[in-house]
């Protein structure tokens, strides 16, 4: 296949980060008496012949954290993963129409693609079966992809499969915009992929890191900016590659960093699991034997003179009263979830010394739904229903400020993006079979009945309600509605969060987020974490070798 110019997709590419530690051993604790000898593992506080470890969260850093760490620890290990809600996957989480299992639908997290190493190599290994991104699509439409400005179509694409003919569309139009942005993206990704590799992995500090491989000047100005400064054009920026940093993150080019902006145009063999990508890490967690805590919320976190920490947290069923606060003692905590919408800002003991910033996350609005009705021509100003794409991602019109502000960043296009994902046969009451469509909206607000019935071109009753729970099951059949705290919003900057929040061994995979947010990025932290947390084990099983040399040296200097 030749190389890719559709960035329709709007999806992903991902990559990660991590941190050091070190204890000290102090001159006090070294043994001057007697024949100096290798001390063994279960004789002091510091060395315990199992460890016990809690990660709280169980989506993909979580998850990634425990596959990892079971596979690279030294010593015995005993995980432990709490998870506030009763599924594994975080953003990660599929729905079934009509409670189907035959018709999933992805809540948040798509796809993925080939450069992914942790979750292609995972879903390898697991035997996953795996699809090309969207191949559920009706391909009813002349169009897979339209970006649309609120009131035309400025692009297409088409499903004829004539990859010459979309290219030339985006040349005529663009001129040489798509190629170099094309390089650009590739240059970008290969700095990332250095993340994965020594010297680089594991790593302490972040912050170093993204300037050791070159990649602030991304992260420290606008995608505006990184795309004027490469000459990429203006009119390629706002149509194309700000269409796909809305529909990733909902954000527009004067807002998003520049390095988020490059990985959305990183699309290449896009891909998604069949059944949902939420069982690649709920694999992750079955081969690490982690215990999994689901409907249990972590309360407090204290840690004690020796080092140990005491959870508190509590278990909670939909069915059942919240059961009384429990507690647990662990030699290292791994927070997966964003610091101050966990619960537990205020709540860890001693206070960090680290403590994240406050960074504020995009809400996103995810209606998904099936109708008998296709995307109206008249709503998008097409001649015929076949003339709508079957993705319709959205950017604003010529002229208007890529800057705004959130409470109006989408513009006069209302949501960010709206797909037919598939077709669903239902039967109705006569008992025939009639073929519904399921589609997906992203939108910064909630999707009301007026915007729905615009949409797929169908009358309101006078008594219909603003919510889409109230439309007749005649032109809305099924509807699943989810409100995200999705993403952050990734603005500039030039240095990022500590992976480590205390002095010991509190580690903070969500000091990604600001970086990059996706699922393979948190899956690169959490097996970075891991190798951390291994690499500090190891060391410790060597100290004592170390103790034993410094001790016999210093007892012969009197």
């Amino acid at each position: 296949m030749p190389p890719s110019f559709s960035f329709g997709a709007g999806i992903c590419v991902l990559l990660a980060l991590n941190l050091l530690i070190d204890q000290s051993v102090h001159s006090e604790d070294l043994p001057f008496g007697g024949q100096c000898s290798q001390k063994s593992l279960g004789t002091s506080p510091l060395y315990t012949g199992t460890k016990r470890v809690a990660i709280i969260g169980a989506g993909s850093a979580g998850s990634s954290t425990a596959y990892y760490l079971k596979d690279r620890s030294p010593i015995p290990v005993n995980i432990t993963i709490f998870e506030t809600s009763d599924y594994v996957g975080g953003r990660s989480t599929t729905v079934n129409a009509f409670d189907d299992p035959a018709y999933p639908a992805e809540l948040g997290a798509s796809i993925f693609v080939r450069a992914n190493k942790n979750l292609v190599s995972a879903a390898e290994r697991f035997g996953l079966v795996n699809s090309k991104a969207f191949s559920e699509r009706p391909k009813e439409s002349k169009y897979d992809l339209g970006i649309w400005t609120g009131s035309e179509f400025i692009f297409r694409e088409g499903t004829d499969g004539n990859w010459w003919s979309d290219v030339a569309k985006l040349l005529w139009r663009y001129g040489l915009a798509p190629i170099l942005t094309q390089r650009l993206m590739k240059s970008t990704v290969d700095k990332f992929l250095k993340m994965y590799e020594e010297p680089y992995f594991p790593f302490a500090d972040l912050s170093e890191t993204v300037e050791a491989v070159g990649l602030l000047d991304f992260t420290g100005h606008t995608g505006q900016e990184v795309l004027e400064r490469a000459k990429i054009g203006q009119k390629f920026s706002t149509e194309i590659i700000q269409s796909s940093t809305r529909v990733n993150y909902g954000q527009n080019l004067g807002v998003i960093h520049g390095l988020e902006t490059m990985v959305c145009m990183a699309t290449d063999g896009a891909m998604a699991i069949d059944g949902g990508n939420w069982q690649i890490f709920d694999h992750m967690i079955r081969a690490s034997g982690a215990h999994l805590r689901l409907n249990t919320t972590v309360s407090s976190i204290d840690r004690h003179e020796d080092g140990h920490y005491t959870l508190t947290y509590q278990h909670s069923a939909p069915e059942k009263d919240t059961s009384a606060a429990e507690t647990d003692d662990f030699d290292v905590i791994v927070l997966t979830a964003p610091y101050h919408s966990s619960g537990l800002d205020g709540s860890i003991k001693p206070s960090l010394i680290n403590p994240p910033d406050k960074i504020p996350y995009v809400t996103l609005h995810v209606t998904l739904l099936t109708s008998p009705h296709k995307l109206s021509p008249k709503y998008f100003n097409a001649r015929s229903a076949d003339e709508v794409p079957e993705m319709v991602i959205t950017t604003l019109p010529t002229g208007m400020d890529t800057g705004l502000d959130r409470d109006h960043a989408v513009g006069p296009s209302v949501f960010w993006s709206v797909s037919t994902l598939a077709t669903v046969p239902r039967v109705d009451k006569s008992g025939q079979v009639t073929t519904h469509y399921l589609y997906k909206i992203f939108s910064p607000d909630p999707a009301n009945s007026t915007l729905v019935s615009q949409l797929l071109g169908f009358d309101l009753g006078p008594s219909t309600s603003s919510s889409i729970s109230g439309i007749p099951s005649a032109d809305v059949s099924w509807s699943y509605v989810k409100e995200w705290k999705s993403y952050p919003y990734e603005l500039p900057r030039v240095t990022f969060e500590n992976l480590k929040l205390d002095d010991h061994q509190l580690y903070y995979t969500n000091a990604i987020e600001p970086f990059i947010s996706t699922m393979e990025t948190s899956s690169l932290m959490g097996s970075n974490i891991a190798a951390l947390i291994a690499n500090q084990w190891e060391g410790d099983m060597a100290r004592p070798r170390d103790v034993c040399t410094a001790s016999k040296f210093l007892k012969s200097q009197g």
